[in-house]
């Protein structure tokens, strides 16, 4: 029997991203948000190569879309606007994903206050996925 902390909240499991298997296999990014608005791994995915190519205020506005869809996407999950997200549990990587593009793409246009929460709300809803992507 797995014995829960009543002082925190659960974690929280997104269900899968159906634009997932799209992108693994290669798809375009833009082509699979089209099709899949709410995929918060659509949008992270474009904010990523946004900031690769340096294209910051693109990057910006892919990554905050993507933050935003996942927030629908937490709260329809059960979130109640803190807790965990666990990285391990691959549906939640858009999320994370999006979060750590929001991050880097306000600290790329001088957005430091918004830099720092977004790294910050990264680690406190996954510890490993703020590792695994660098913070």
């Amino acid at each position: 029997m797995t014995h829960q902390n009543l002082l925190e909240p659960p974690e929280t499991l997104l269900d899968v991203d159906p634009a997932a298997a799209e992108l693994l296999s290669g798809a375009d990014p833009a082509i699979t948000a089209g099709r899949y608005p709410a995929s918060a791994l659509a949008w992270a995915t474009l904010a990523e190569a946004a900031l690769a190519a340096g294209f910051t205020v693109e990057a910006y506005a892919y990554a905050r879309t993507g933050y935003h869809r996942s927030l629908d996407q937490l709260r329809r999950a059960g979130w109640k606007g803190a807790g965990p997200v666990p990285w391990r549990h691959e549906p939640n990587r858009g999320f994370l994903r999006s979060v750590a593009a929001l991050s880097r793409a306000a600290g790329a246009i001088g957005e430091e206050d918004e830099r720092a929460r977004c790294e910050q709300f990264l680690r406190d809803s996954s510890p490993e996925a703020a590792d695994a992507l660098g913070f």
